[in-house]
């Protein structure tokens, strides 16, 4: 019951959020990881893709299977939805990883070349007047999560197949180091910045004892400079997040140091980085970026995966999703994220019946909260931090309504300190006092500060 009243009173206060003029919309998909073995068997007794690390498959179907990355008929239908429900967006933000989960010795450059450029056609095919901003994911390269440095054949090849994305300068740094700035939409004051941060990767052995791999992060913070002396709005773009896997306890992804280089990018320049957009985890959460003194200054949209596959990373527990696709609403004279909304395919009636995509919920409406400001982002994190009935919500989003069970207090804290603190030793504090106490003592401080910046609405 506390939870419903709470819900009307955040109702009330956030309608003045509604109603705003000058809305733009634009697509994020991720993650879409083409099975290019997917085969249906008599009965489907058998494995069916090469994905599912030979386990039998009793379930597949048309569109996929839980154990398998996606077949091709649920890329075609997850992008011919995307045409049905928002035929024409401002641009689309593709964030990698597009083939699937096998062993190097399946794939190699050409599969690889191949599968990025069916994937790209498809994409062109039905938009083709869009622009899209595309980054690599650390399956877009032979052999996996190896990106290098340096020039090579691959970063060359995909830059080819962008070229019609690409602006002449980007085409040169994406070749040089898988990454591009360009004026967003080329307006005026507005930027984004397309990262390869698969160098930070603690899985890339090349890059993993340099100090600033293909100067990323010095041409980043001029880039930002640049843009801060011209007063422009910057959107950052990547693939591989920052901070912890919040199904699995302690599961980091950047080495330490390049994480820690991040988040001074992103403290550094928080007032012109106005969105932050990933993907990777096949998940549907985000991730909050604090001032010295604990204020909210930037969030980072952590999007859910088009492919299903269950995750094979030891001691995650019902780590499948359901596919999906994203829309982010925002402000066309300030980039500030008003609304978030995700659709999916819900795979098991789609096997069953038919592919039916459908809205699985709209942030705003879900948290109610009057955008996805880092203020409202921090709200919506204490709500989950502290109120089961949001934590419940929450939990089923993350899995895209696959995994309905309760979340525990494990779990809790496991999301919770995942989403509030990006750095390692933040991090490692939060679970401490969490481990040790019923309410993380980190959290009642940022329950507290919520509270104070509520009382400003």
């Amino acid at each position: 019951m506390e939870c419903i009243l709470k819900v009307l009173v955040l109702a009330v206060l956030s309608v003045s959020g509604q109603g705003q003029l000058l809305t733009g919309r634009f697509w994020h998909i991720t993650d879409l990881h083409l099975d290019h073995t997917y085969r249906l068997s008599d009965g489907n007794s058998g494995s069916v893709c090469n994905s599912s690390g030979s386990h039998p498959s009793p379930q597949a179907g048309k569109f996929g299977d839980y154990l398998c990355d996606s077949p091709w008929d649920l890329i075609s239908s997850s992008v011919h939805a995307m045409k049905d429900i928002l035929p024409d967006p401002d641009f689309i933000i593709w964030t990698g990883d597009d083939t699937p989960h096998v062993p190097n010795e399946d794939l190699g450059e050409e599969k690889v070349l191949g599968i990025i450029g069916n994937l790209t056609h498809i994409i062109k095919t039905l938009f083709p007047k869009t622009k899209v901003y595309s980054a690599l994911g650390n399956h877009d390269y032979h052999p996996k999560s190896q990106l290098p440095p340096t020039q090579n054949n691959i970063y060359e090849q995909i830059q080819k197949l962008w070229e019609d994305w690409l602006d002449p300068a980007s085409r040169d740094t994406f070749k040089r180091g898988g990454y591009y700035t360009e004026k967003l939409l080329n307006q005026t004051g507005f930027r984004v910045l397309v990262l390869n941060t698969n160098l930070y990767y603690d899985q890339n052995k090349i890059t993993k004892n340099m100090s600033d791999p293909a100067d990323q992060f010095k041409w980043a913070d001029q880039v930002l400079t640049e843009a801060a002396k011209n007063k422009e709005k910057v959107y950052i773009v990547g693939h591989i997040p920052p901070g912890f896997f919040e199904k699995k306890r302690h599961k980091l992804w950047f080495t330490s140091e390049f994480n820690k280089q991040y988040i001074e990018l992103i403290q550094k320049y928080h007032d012109i980085i106005i969105g932050q957009f990933f993907g990777h985890h096949h998940t549907d959460s985000f991730r909050m970026f604090y001032s010295a003194s604990g204020s909210p200054i930037s969030a980072m949209f952590l999007s859910p995966a088009v492919t299903p596959w269950k995750t094979t990373l030891p001691g995650v527990v019902n780590g499948a999703n359901n596919p999906a696709i994203r829309v982010f609403e925002y402000d066309k004279k300030t980039l500030l994220v008003e609304d978030v909304v995700t659709y999916y395919l819900n795979l098991t009636y789609a096997n069953i019946a038919r592919a039916r995509w459908e809205k699985e919920y709209r942030l705003t409406e879900a948290f109610r909260v009057p955008d996805a400001s880092p203020v409202s982002m921090h709200r919506v994190l204490e709500q989950i931090a502290h109120e089961n009935c949001y934590l419940q919500k929450y939990y089923g989003f993350n899995s895209v309504n696959y995994d309905l069970s309760e979340c525990n207090a494990d779990c809790r804290l496991d999301h919770v300190c995942a989403m509030r603190e990006v750095g390692f030793e933040a991090y490692e504090e939060c679970v401490k006092e969490g481990a040790s106490s019923s309410i993380p003592a980190l959290l009642t401080i940022g329950f507290a500060l919520s509270i104070s910046m509520w009382a400003s609405y």
